[in-house]
């Protein structure tokens, strides 16, 4: 299984860099309108929490190549989103959730042949479910941001959002400032969040 945790130092450089290389989609912060009744947390573990997105890099970055493009041809807003060994969250903002719900859906199909085949792991299931939660005020909302890039350092993998390299947080860092980032850190904690539905620790 692909382990982050155990990488040298200049592995994990090598991923962040082609990761930071790669263009994928994201709604910058400027332009951020949190407002209204569409704004959503996407949510999906694996099947009994096991670490089957994360066999090796090149399946994390893929998968979330394959998420954020549905993101994009369902024509969301894409504010955060972390993709984990074992589960992934992407807080969006769109007026087509039934579409995009389906379309994950499908991906989940297409990935679980593909990797069962990899691993020669026919008949296995992959996938536990996909759910949306809609963001009930502008409070909830920046405090599911701060849950989904604060996701890395909670499960152990990383001490700083911005090392983690299958999330937005070093875009985010980038574009508001640490300072910023940080008042909304303060503003928006996240306390209990997650913590009933988080896949546990792998």
């Amino acid at each position: 299984m692909y382990n982050w945790r155990k990488m040298t130092k200049q592995q994990k450089r090598e991923v962040l860099e082609l990761r930071r290389r790669r263009k994928l989609p994201w709604h910058s912060p400027p332009h951020w309108d949190v407002q209204g009744d569409h704004s959503f947390l996407i949510s999906s573990a694996c099947f009994e929490h096991a670490p089957v997105i994360g066999k090796n890099p090149e399946r994390m970055a893929g998968c979330e190549q394959d998420l954020l493009s549905i993101c994009t041809t369902c024509e969301a807003d894409v504010f955060a989103w972390c993709l984990l060994p074992n589960h992934y969250h992407i807080l969006l903002q769109t007026n087509r959730i039934k579409e995009l719900v389906k379309q994950i859906g499908l991906f989940h199909g297409r990935s679980s042949f593909v990797w069962n085949g990899e691993d020669n792991r026919r008949g296995r299931q992959v996938w536990h479910s996909c759910f949306d939660r809609a963001m009930k005020s502008e409070r909830h909302f920046w405090a599911t941001l701060n849950y989904v890039h604060h996701n890395p350092v909670h499960h152990g993998y990383v001490e700083r959002w911005q090392d983690w390299p299958y999330s937005s947080a070093a875009r985010f860092l980038e574009a508001l400032g640490r300072e910023k980032a940080m008042q909304i850190w303060r503003d928006y904690p996240i306390l209990e969040y997650g913590k009933k539905w988080d896949p546990p620790d792998v």
